[in-house]
């Protein structure tokens, strides 16, 4: 990629304190699913990906897809009625809050993200149902503490009950050696018995060739994109009991109807609760 083809546009015009320059996954991520909130930098690393793994689209979509059923089942069967976002992206509908309140209206959501993009689009598109609430934290995934002591995240969720907490496509953002195990366990201990943590996380484990391309496309970019197998992935739910069918491929956590290749979407996905 050529600096050219990564200067943002004079178009392109970015809120304050966003570097349309810089790339971020959050909007990677958006250009992936078909927004329209991305610069130039953002597309060309986008595109670096997708040429590495051309099913990369598909893979975004089947991410967004888990999100929902996770939602659906977490709320309708598992009786959660407060959720914790950790990484939220760009806001896409249907988003987390609105699957949930669809079943309960008096669900609460507590989104968080680092992008100011991602704050600009929260006020405007997660509007809540007058008998639930949705709210968001601009703050880094980095520092559990902060969010939990957070004003907005204590007038909003009760912590001594059950929280879903979820972990959708973010943790292959921290590298090995920030540890992101034992950041992930300070979320769960923080969470009340009862809780539910749902994670998807990337992997080479069905396809080492195209993912390690990839890999290698985002650190080029000054990225950190870390993919991890199977069994690093299960440390994260620590003591917490997988809720069936367990670990296994993102496409094949409780489908809507049958998936001809569960693997053709390179996650691993898995929903746990607290003892």
């Amino acid at each position: 990629m050529t600096q050219g083809s990564t200067d943002a546009t004079p178009d392109e015009t970015a809120p304050p304190g966003v570097n349309p320059n810089v790339p971020h996954s959050a909007r990677i991520y958006d250009y992936w699913l078909g927004g329209k909130d991305n610069f130039a930098v953002d597309r060309a690393v986008g595109e670096a990906m997708m040429k590495a793994i051309p099913g990369m689209r598909y893979m975004a979509g089947e991410n967004r897809k888990f999100v929902h059923r996770a939602a659906r089942d977490l709320v309708a069967k598992e009786g959660i009625r407060q959720f914790l976002d950790i990484g939220t992206g760009i806001p896409t509908r249907p988003n987390l809050h609105e699957i949930a309140q669809q079943i309960a209206p008096e669900t609460r959501v507590v989104y968080v993200d680092n992008d100011p993009i991602v704050l600009v689009h929260a006020r405007a598109l997660m509007v809540s149902s007058e008998e639930g609430r949705s709210e968001y934290i601009e703050a880094d995934i980095r520092r559990p503490e902060a969010i939990f002591d957070n004003p907005v995240l204590q007038e909003t969720l009760d912590l001594t009950k059950p929280v879903g907490l979820t972990l959708i496509a973010i943790l292959m953002l921290l590298a090995d050696e920030d540890d992101p195990w034992d950041m992930v366990a300070r979320y769960r201990d923080a969470m009340p018995s009862g809780s539910i943590m749902a994670i998807t996380h990337p992997t080479a484990d069905f396809n080492p060739a195209e993912v390690n391309q990839a890999v290698a496309a985002a650190r080029g970019a000054g990225m950190t994109f870390q993919d991890r197998g199977r069994d690093e992935v299960a440390r994260f739910f620590g003591d917490w009991e997988l809720l069936e069918p367990g670990l296994v491929p993102v496409s094949a956590w409780r489908p809507d109807s049958p998936v001809d290749d569960p693997e053709a979407a390179y996650y691993w996905a898995g929903v746990a609760r607290k003892p």
